[in-house]
């Protein structure tokens, strides 16, 4: 016999806990747009927004409560896409101390935010059709 997939999802989770999951993905959308009409790049406003910062925080607070649903994969994307992110923007500005880096550094911006953007959508649509994210 093989073992079980210890990623299967074993039970449904609270409908409180799918409403707090919308409600972090509109933290990070809402982050992104900030990034999109101010002056900010969508990455800069991402990782900086307190939108986004208060998402994560709810993530890492509430994450054992979705432990066996497919809500959980939907924290796990999202504190990926975050921390993925920064890595990104400090990749970016390694490049941006050096002259030649810059227009590399910031391609690497522009890509990164398009990438969130991605993310973020991918994942909400996800959660509204009520589908775990892939791990």
């Amino acid at each position: 016999m093989t073992e079980p997939d210890s990623r299967v999802v074993s039970t449904l989770p609270a409908p409180s806990l799918v409403r707090l999951t919308h409600f972090i993905y509109l933290l990070h959308a809402f982050s992104i747009l900030m990034g999109i009409l101010g002056p900010a790049l969508i990455i800069t406003a991402f990782l900086t927004g307190w939108p986004s910062i208060i998402a994560v925080i709810i993530n890492y607070v509430k994450r054992d409560e979705v432990r066996g649903t497919y809500l959980d994969s939907h924290f796990g994307w999202q504190i990926r896409t975050f921390w993925y992110t920064l890595l990104w923007l400090v990749i970016a500005a390694m490049l941006f101390a050096t002259v030649i880096g810059i227009p590399l550094g910031y391609i690497l911006l522009v890509g990164a935010g398009i990438w969130v953007t991605y993310r973020i959508l991918r994942g909400w649509m996800a959660l509204t059709d009520g589908k775990p994210m892939p791990v």
